[in-house]
């Protein structure tokens, strides 16, 4: 190789187990209620909000159609308020709820950033090929996602508590005017910086042993559903993080921890293939059992005859 060239730096071992373990039993607890109260406000937060939304009335018969308010605004005469302005009148009286949901839909989001310094800390004493960009992306993102969302609802909230009446335009200016964009963009931000680390940390620790392979899918799945808008109500999410809460404290049902929360070193799990294998062979008996041997019979004279085709030869007369 030409010296010119630049030569790879070689890899850092992994972090010693104990000092691993040591630091993974200071801060799992902590971890751990990060996880199941950031499950617990996202889910209650989106419920307390589709609740009070779910009775909003549709408001066909007002609907006001571009042409038709063209006409009134030609002929002088006032555009009636059309369906979001009625929408909006009906909600500013029924705002505590939704803002409430909203607050801890955001507090929980915030609590996220705790699960993932944790598991990613985790991750990278195993391997420490995993980069800090994956950290950074979810640090970021779970605030850029939190702040940006919560911003983003109160003002369209408080856009309707101000909002007197008029019509359909006047009603969109008042309900996304503020902070409503500037919170849009940072929730949209936030969404693929916090969704890039789901999907990475989901990976890497399930290669390295630390999650499950159902349960590193399912956080790459969650991931996904962060950027594209597959479950808005975090109801995925919510299950992901009360279920990895428990693996923090090395609780599982049966008792079947992920080996390397034990050894402080990587264990990735067997291949498909391999583990079939393992099952095969720990399913086949030991050694084929040794085949009877028919019983010696006795003739009499405390010689044992054999059961084979010879017969006794008879004796000649004489």
């Amino acid at each position: 190789m030409s010296p010119l060239l630049p030569q790879k730096k070689p890899p850092r071992p992994p972090q010693d187990p104990q000092i691993t373990l040591d630091w993974e039993d200071a801060h799992r607890n902590r971890a751990a209620a990060c996880a199941w109260a950031a499950g617990l406000l996202t889910i209650v937060g989106a419920m307390l909000s589709s609740f009070a939304l779910s009775g909003l009335p549709t408001f066909d018969s007002s609907a006001v159609t571009a042409p038709a308010a063209m006409l009134d605004l030609i002929a002088g005469n006032p555009i009636p308020p059309g369906r979001i302005a009625l929408q909006a009148e009906w909600l500013s009286s029924r705002l505590t709820m939704p803002i409430i949901g909203t607050v801890l839909y955001g507090i929980g989001s915030l609590l996220i950033f705790g699960v993932i310094v944790f598991l990613f800390k985790a991750t990278r004493a195993r391997n420490p090929s995993l980069g800090q960009a994956t950290l950074i992306a979810g640090a970021a993102g779970a605030v850029a996602f939190g702040v940006g969302r919560t911003v983003a609802q109160l003002s369209y909230y408080f856009g309707i508590a101000s909002f007197e009446g008029g019509n359909n335009l006047q009603a969109t200016e008042a309900l996304t005017g503020g902070a409503f964009t500037a919170g849009q963009v940072v929730w949209q931000l936030g969404a693929f910086a916090i969704g890039f680390a789901f999907i990475m940390l989901g990976l890497n620790a399930m290669r390295v042993g630390l999650l499950t392979r159902f349960m590193g899918v399912l956080a790459m799945i969650v991931g996904v559903t962060f950027i594209l808008p597959l479950d808005q109500q975090g109801v995925l999410r919510a299950f992901w993080l009360a279920t990895v809460g428990f693996i923090f404290i090395l609780r599982w049902p049966g008792g079947r921890i992920p080996p390397a929360w034990i050894s402080g070193k990587a264990e990735p799990w067997p291949s498909i293939a391999a583990a079939r294998a393992q099952k095969a062979a720990s399913n086949a008996p030991d050694s084929a059992p040794a085949p009877k041997l028919p019983p010696l019979a006795s003739n009499g004279s405390g010689e044992a005859e054999t059961g084979g085709p010879q017969r006794k030869k008879r004796k000649r007369k004489q």
